[in-house]
């Protein structure tokens, strides 16, 4: 496209949305991708589309899909984005554009009241790894069950997402009893649901939307059918979260939550004390066991390492469930819920048979091991071709959009990964001035990243930099344990922390470390992966990144090496086709924390010398925004206090020391 058109137009100097939104900001990118999403809309078509940090692709994709006139699925990355886009971007694009649209806002089950197990909730009993629900809490959830019209749980206020209230009053679609449930008149998804088939533009989230998808493979999709148009937004995340929701899991907690809510609904009919609440006891002291024997052990296991102990526990569980199910269903047969448990038994039992007798083609088969007990997965070793025949047999259109799709200029690992190699891709640049805004800093001297004494190099070449920022920094890591090492070299350090606040992922919640981050306006942040994305510090808070390695996926790891085995299965080269450009993207998402607005400016340092040492060093480079390169630590320590300087900012002196 050679300029802005119609729906580029809408988002000019004289378009409505200038007229109406106060400080609107006219960007030419903007208008560009509008156009492309437009045509996209219209043509029923396929796109992937990478806009640069500072486009506004959420206006851009807004605009053209409300005046489309179909109907609309836009699915985001987190709940955060999800309850932005409903409750203030939305309304304000269609307030500016006068037009009135029906917008609805679907979650998951788990964020949505269940009545019936709020009724259940006083007869669960306590049991190994499922916390009880707090009784003030609960209290809590009561009151506000009798006015709520929605029964979304973010409406009750400080209710975290790991309450295990939560688990004891929603439902799963394992545990919902359907029509047959006797408060169904009332059930807050079904309304939920009802509410979105009828809406112009239904706003989602990814898991809901693959998980819908997943289940439309097998007949029972309840989002898609309507939808004549799907906008992916924080598109990147797609492939890793579809491969969740193509293979099959068992979990010792779906098993046990399956135990507790079969002895909830026998007490609520009097027969707790009979024959299945010993084969349910049997249940939950059989998954103890398993549990015990991996207690020990790393977080994820390959199954060809898993001790015979546990695999025998296996089996009790599979003959504890069976029996379980037997004998529920003789207690009583007319009831829907316990109609429901014999259900779910027998499912429990079929996943679990399948991934302990899946073959070696079937895909990767391996172990998570957490605080909540164990979970087994069978990874496919590729699910692009199935993601790409679903989406075909939907039908319309399908925009992903991201600000990191593509390695330099070429999409084909990401439309590889989603199963449409065929599709329109389109490479949006960035309005920021990168080449003024930033700058690049390659340490020289770096010392192989497998070497002892790395992280403490890196230290060393960042210390500089923080003092001449005067703090604002994040330092990013690609795994833990250089985390905790970078944490000792600094504690160690006399004065630093009473020089710049130190902040330290794991010490609080995400969202609570960066609210500090920027109340103190002089920390130092260290993180790992949760923080090479979705961050978002605005202003002089931060004017520091410092990455400490390419972030290559670790090897040992049984997700990545599905996906290795899978491409070597078909002839291809693993390294160049996924662990090479996965990591440009990881380094592009990384380099992103640091330009968030056009008064943001800073260092980018990238520590790792085989940026420079091997071929694929210039594929990371070419990738990454276009600001200057400078490996002289007094360049751009010089730069960090000439920018500072200009804004306003006054580093003391006594931090330089």
């Amino acid at each position: 496209m050679s300029g802005p058109g119609e729906f580029g137009r809408l988002l000019g100097p004289t378009g409505p949305l200038a007229r109406v939104i106060e400080n609107f900001e006219s960007r030419r990118e903007q208008q560009l991708m509008a156009d492309w999403v437009g045509e996209t809309l219209a043509s029923r078509g396929m796109l992937a589309i990478e806009a640069g940090t500072g486009t506004g692709k959420t206006f851009a994709y807004l605009v053209p899909a409300l005046l489309s006139g179909r109907q609309v699925i836009i699915s985001t990355g987190t709940r955060t984005l999800q309850d932005q886009l409903f409750n203030r971007d939305l309304p304000t694009v269609a307030k500016a554009l006068g037009r009135p649209v029906r917008v609805a806002l679907l979650k998951g089950r788990a964020n949505y009241l269940c009545l019936h197990r709020l009724e259940l909730a006083d007869a669960m009993h306590e049991l190994p790894g499922i916390h009880p629900p707090n009784a003030r809490t609960m209290a809590r959830i009561r009151r506000w069950s009798r006015d709520t019209s929605t029964g979304d749980l973010a409406e009750v206020k400080s209710l975290r997402d790991t309450d295990p209230v939560r688990a004891a009053v929603t439902s799963t679609r394992e545990n919902c009893l359907g029509t047959t449930c006797p408060v169904y008149s009332r059930c807050h998804v079904v309304a939920a649901r009802r509410e979105a088939q009828a809406a112009d533009i239904v706003v989602v989230n990814h898991h809901l939307l693959l998980a819908d998808l997943a289940l439309k493979d097998e007949g029972f999709g309840e989002l898609l059918p309507g939808a004549e148009a799907v906008i992916l937004d924080e598109a990147h995340q797609v492939p890793e979260i579809a491969a969740q929701f193509f293979g099959r899991e068992f979990s010792a907690r779906q098993a046990t939550l399956f135990s507790r809510d079969a002895v909830a609904e026998l007490s609520r009919l009097g027969l707790a004390g009979t024959a299945a609440r010993e084969r349910l006891v049997a249940l939950d002291t059989a998954i103890g066991e398993a549990a015990a024997t991996i207690a020990a052990t790393r977080e994820r296991i390959e199954w060809a390492e898993l001790p015979e102990s546990f695999l025998a526990a296996l089996e009790q569980i599979r003959e504890a469930l069976t029996r379980a199910g037997q004998v529920i269903s003789t207690e009583a047969a007319e009831d829907p819920a316990l109609r429901n448990s014999v259900r779910r038994a027998a499912k429990l039992t079929d996943s679990l048979m399948e991934i302990v007798d899946s073959g070696a083609d079937a895909g990767m088969r391996w172990v998570e091991v957490g605080k909540g007990g164990f979970t087994l997965a069978l990874t496919p070793f590729e699910v692009a071709t199935r993601f790409g025949e679903l989406m075909r047999a939907q039908g319309g259109a399908w925009i992903f959009t991201s600000a990191t799709l593509a390695v330099g200029d070429d999409f084909s690992h990401f439309l590889g990964r989603i199963g449409a190699p065929a599709a329109n891709a389109v490479r949006i640049e960035s309005p920021f001035d990168f080449e003024s805004q930033a700058l690049i800093y390659l340490p020289q001297g770096m010392p192989d990243p497998a070497s002892r004494d790395y992280t403490g190099q890196v230290i060393a070449a960042a210390l500089p930099l923080i003092a001449a920022a005067g703090g604002r920094s994040f330092l990013l890591f690609t795994s833990h344990r250089a985390l905790g090492e970078a944490e000792r070299l600094l504690d160690s350090m006399p004065g630093f922390r009473e020089r710049f606040p130190m902040l330290v992922q794991g010490e609080a919640p995400r969202e609570s470390l960066l609210r500090r981050f920027r109340e103190l306006g002089n920390a130092v942040l260290l993180g790992t992966a949760s923080f090479w994305e979705g961050v978002d510090v605005r202003g002089h808070a931060l004017a520091l990144v410092v990455i400490d390695k390419l972030p290559f996926a670790a090897p040992e790891d049984p997700l990545l090496k599905a996906r290795l085995e899978g491409i070597r299965r078909r002839g291809g080269n693993p390294f160049q086709e996924f662990q090479l450009p996965q990591a440009v993207l990881a380094l592009k998402q990384g380099f992103g924390r640091l330009i968030r607005d056009r008064e943001d400016f800073g260092v980018v340092a990238l520590c790792d010398p085989r940026l420079r040492s091997r071929g694929y060093g210039s594929l990371f480079m070419r990738s990454l925004p276009p600001a200057p390169v400078v490996t002289d630590c007094d360049e751009a320590a010089s730069f960090l206090r000439r920018r500072l300087a200009r804004a306003g900012v006054t580093v003391p002196a006594a931090l330089e020391a």
